[in-house]
């Protein structure tokens, strides 16, 4: 492969004309665009290249010549380097404001829709927040540690972090006596990663383990765990592959919604919503939104282990969830018998592929709620004509294919787009997270 040209050395200076969709600068030099990390509108920086393509080129800023009045201080010492948040430079309000402007941008440009109403932004804490995460471990020799945490900016390697102040603190805050404990183990260079999975009242760590520890590793990890409050697993193979230290009771963490007094118990590895305020939020929203009564029969699509559907089975007559992970429909399954709910059923299938002979498809459905992942759903969209569902809630991770997806119901399905809005399920972050309602 071709070297890549030298990039220039001496700092450029440019003003910044607006954000990209993941939140950097955008500027222009020489005619080619130039996303530059950690720069916002309005600002005049310096910046110097870290990479430069064909049809454009990246760049972080070295110096601030002018300020935004958005701009703020970052919290954590390690911003910049750790490619776990990307806005801390951004004031709380105006990170809201960043999100509820790309998604307008993203269904005009992309959906070519207008958002008739802005709902009100879902916030909840900024700090704090997390309690799922998949952080990398890396024993460094020549630094005599244990790297825990995440990856750099833009880089493949860890970044040497000693805390995480979007982590939940029993994480967050021990991120450094973490790598201390492993430093110690036999096998302190044969974990890759550990998953986080922090629920209402369980953390439990599961450790990736390359080769099985020894007695001494499993005391010294055992010990930790004890000293800590946690509980720690072992992963030797796949998820399923999960198992406690040997004469550990295993911790199986939950989540509760009191509003609808149900419980949701989940397996670490298994996808549940990292922010549990802003679930809660987000929940209410949707099912407020679908107006929902004992006449209704709902279909919850892409449903994970229940997080929506469980809810909507205590409002609704029938409900029928469907999701591609067949362990999640196992869980949802029995969720659902752990909160005594006999109007809703579970199904597996893959919603990329045409399921219109599937039983459950056969069905007719008044209301819908999909949340798919960020491929979208465009693939089974077309299966609403068969459904004709009246209202429908459109939850995403991603801006851009919900402002396709809407194209579509709107554009070649007849739907009425409602309303559409922002929810901060990760502050400190580009992400959005959003959700549109729909009606016929």
């Amino acid at each position: 492969m071709a070297n890549r040209k030298k990039l220039p050395q001496q700092p450029v200076t440019v003003n910044i004309e607006s954000l990209s969709h993941d939140g950097r600068g955008v500027a222009h030099v020489d005619g080619k665009v130039v996303f530059i990390d950690e720069a916002l509108p309005a600002e005049t920086v310096e910046f110097v290249y870290t990479d430069s393509r064909k049809d454009f080129a990246e760049g972080r800023v070295v110096k601030l010549l002018t300020r935004s009045p958005q701009r703020t201080d970052p919290a954590c010492a390690h911003f910049g380097s750790c490619g776990g948040c990307s806005f801390q430079h951004v004031s709380d309000a105006e990170q809201i404001k960043i999100k509820e402007t790309l998604l307008q941008e993203q269904f005009k440009r992309i959906g070519k829709l207008e958002i008739p109403q802005i709902w009100e932004a879902l916030t909840g804490p900024h700090w704090a927040y997390r309690r799922k995460a998949r952080m990398g471990v890396k024993y460094v020799a020549k630094k005599g540690r244990v790297l825990v945490g995440f990856r750099e900016r833009r880089h493949p390697y860890l970044a040497e972090i000693d805390s995480c102040k979007v982590m939940h603190p029993l994480v967050g805050e021990n991120l450094l006596t973490l790598g201390e404990m492993i430093i110690g183990l036999s096998i302190r260079d044969k974990i890759p990663q550990i998953e986080v999975a922090i629920g209402d009242e369980d953390c439990v760590l599961a450790f990736r383990v390359l080769e099985q520890p020894t007695a001494a590793d499993r005391e010294r990890m055992r010990d930790y765990a004890h000293r800590h409050g946690v509980s720690i697993c072992l992963q030797p193979k796949g998820p399923d592959s999960i198992t406690p230290l040997d004469g550990e009771p295993e911790a199986i963490p939950y989540y509760q919604l009191s509003e609808y007094g149900l419980r949701f118990n989940f397996r670490p590895a298994m996808f549940t919503q990292v922010n549990y305020e802003i679930n809660r939020k987000m929940i209410s929203r949707a099912l407020d939104a679908l107006e929902l009564n004992k006449e209704d029969r709902v279909l919850d699509l892409f449903c994970g282990l229940g997080n929506f559907t469980l809810p909507l089975a205590t409002r609704a007559g029938e409900v029928v969830g469907v999701e591609g992970d067949l362990p999640l429909v196992g869980h949802a399954r029995e969720n659902a018998r752990l909160n005594n709910l006999h109007n809703v059923e579970f199904y597996a299938a893959d919603l990329s592929q045409d399921v219109r002979d599937m039983p459950w498809s056969r069905k007719k459905f008044n209301k819908i709620l999909l949340d798919p992942s960020r491929a979208g759903a465009a693939e089974i969209l077309h299966n609403f004509k068969h459904w004709q569902p009246e209202r429908i809630v459109y939850v995403s991770c991603n801006p851009s294919t919900l402002a396709r997806d809407a194209g579509i119901l709107v554009n070649e399905l007849g739907y009425k787009l409602v309303k559409a809005g922002v929810m901060d399920m990760f502050p400190q972050t580009a992400h959005v997270e959003s959700i549109a309602l729909f009606v016929r």
